[in-house]
């Protein structure tokens, strides 16, 4: 019965390659006929199945966590999955190896490019699993300002060129709750009008940028978007 609903509800495809591409972050490409004709808009996600559960319906899909659609074409779809803590998710990404069977639901979200007169991005280490792609399909003469804060240079991912792209170093400080982040936003020199603003990442830091467009900068809400990755304490976004 089980294996019946996951035929219905999950693709199956294998692992092809683990691939290091920062200290904290690895590639994982997946391939498999389940893949052919599958589509996709840059900045969606696809859960995947990590680990067994045990009852309800995480006895049908198993634990699932969320990762962002680097690429996916012919050759097969890629995710950038970034190392840390000990749950289900990151304990996954520690030990997949080359060849392993990982089920899959098919791409979804919201969180996509939107027409604007200009862009915003903003987040951390985890955001630039969903910025890559979203910068890549904008427009070549799109207007772009990106503000990101990683640990240190080494976990720069390679991102489109044409941004403007401003980083800040933590160097061991938390990424939670981050004013340098919300400082580096503060600090751009953005037009008059409201564009449209991508925010990914810890959860709190998103809430004070999107705090400083909405009251300071007089954004509509509706133009702020946001993804939540992790928040310290909170169980499913590892």
């Amino acid at each position: 019965m089980k294996h019946r609903l996951l035929e219905r509800l999950l693709l199956s495809v294998r692992v092809q390659a683990v691939e290091p591409v920062a200290p904290r972050l690895r590639r994982v490409t997946l391939a498999g006929p389940d893949l052919s004709g599958l589509s996709w808009v840059a900045g969606q996600h696809v859960r995947l199945q990590v680990a067994d559960g045990p009852t309800g319906l995480d006895w049908v899909l198993g634990t699932l966590r969320t990762y962002t659609v680097w690429n996916l074409d012919a050759q097969g779809l890629d995710l950038v999955v970034f190392d840390h803590g000990d749950g289900p998710g990151a304990r996954w990404a520690r030990t997949v190896r080359p060849g392993e069977e990982v089920m899959l639901l098919k791409p979804q979200g919201t969180f996509t490019i939107r027409p604007a007169a200009y862009h915003l991005f903003a987040g951390e280490e985890t955001a630039q699993a969903s910025f890559g792609p979203m910068l890549a399909a904008l427009p070549e003469d799109a207007p772009v300002f990106v503000r990101l804060e990683v640990d240190t240079p080494a976990e720069h991912l390679d991102l489109p060129r044409r941004a403007d792209v401003g980083w800040s170093y933590r160097q061991g400080r938390p990424a939670a709750s981050s004013e340098t982040l919300v400082q580096a936003v503060r600090d751009l020199d953005l037009p008059a009008e409201p564009g449209i603003a991508y925010l990914a990442g810890e959860a709190r830091t998103i809430q004070m940028i999107r705090r400083h467009l909405v009251e300071e900068r007089s954004w509509p809400r509706r133009n702020v978007l946001t993804k939540p990755y992790w928040a310290p304490g909170r169980k499913g976004l590892d």
